[in-house]
């Protein structure tokens, strides 16, 4: 299928860029930090086939450009915000990374407007970084301090995150040219995001919703960890383990990962499987 042209949401203090196709029960794609829509190339044509398929560039990042940094605002709120507006009553949440955080946090935040989590290599803050990409945090902190976002973008890329994904050229090239469409307002001290309320890590016994928790199984030691604190306390969490893959596990085994999401979304939603 051919991708939908982008269109845009004005909130309070940004706008967002989304897109959407497809028919059939609502998911909605949240990229990974630094990243945008573009990396959920290999699942938005294949889960349109079945499903009303929504991806959009966060607050600060990507197409959605830069935000006001004086008007406070929660990335739960934004994407609760975009189904009111797509009047889309529910939908289930695919997250990578920083997107699972978010899915998380709108679990929490609205219910009500989740009827499943996908939760790929998810960010659970609480759960210690190991010490490798502790330093590669400190590292881009340290390059954007004395070289600005440019250097920033630089050091995230060469980040322990995306080790196994750069043994690939085209998903290397894929990467650099999302973190190059990076803004970078949140490395500045500059983002009015409020606080969890509660933090997810406090209430993950609360979200009773299907889960769907994946992981690469040469992702980070602390994305594994992540991972397994998810999958044995969220109560209703089922875990998969995706061989010869890294932290971007959506973009390194597209074909494992389609596959997987695609028979968690056919149970839950009672989807009769296609012929």
């Amino acid at each position: 299928m051919t991708t939908p042209a982008s269109r845009e949401l004005s909130l309070p203090g940004a706008t967002l860029r989304y897109q959407i196709g497809g028919s059939g029960p609502a998911v909605v794609l949240v990229h990974g930090f630094g990243l945008d829509m573009r990396m959920w190339t290999p699942q938005f044509a294949e889960l349109c086939r079945e499903f009303t398929v929504v991806q959009y560039d966060c607050r600060g990042f990507g197409s959605s450009g830069q935000f006001d940094p004086a008007v406070p605002y929660t990335h739960a709120g934004d994407l609760v915000a975009l189904l009111d507006h797509l009047s889309l009553d529910s939908a289930t949440i695919i997250g990578l990374s920083f997107g699972g955080r978010v899915a998380l946090q709108t679990a929490l935040a609205g219910p009500g407007r989740v009827d499943a989590l996908v939760l790929l290599d998810a960010v659970l803050d609480g759960v210690p970084w190991d010490a490798e990409s502790k330093a590669g945090m400190a590292e881009v902190s340290r390059q954007v301090a004395t070289g600005g976002v440019a250097a920033g973008r630089a050091a995230w890329l060469a980040h322990p995150l995306f080790a196994a994904a750069r043994q690939d050229p085209v998903l290397e090239e894929q990467l650099a040219a999302m973190v190059a469409d990076y803004p970078g307002q949140h490395w500045l001290g500059s983002d009015p995001h409020l606080p969890d309320d509660p933090p997810p890590i406090q209430a993950l016994e609360q979200i009773t919703t299907p889960a769907l928790v994946v992981v690469g199984e040469n992702d980070v030691p602390g994305f594994l960890q992540m991972s397994d604190v998810l999958a044995h306390r969220l109560p209703a969490a089922e875990h998969v383990v995706v061989p010869n893959a890294g932290h971007m596990v959506s973009m390194e085994q597209p074909e494992q990962v389609n596959a997987v999401i695609r028979e968690f979304l056919r149970r839950q939603r009672q989807v009769p499987t296609a012929h």
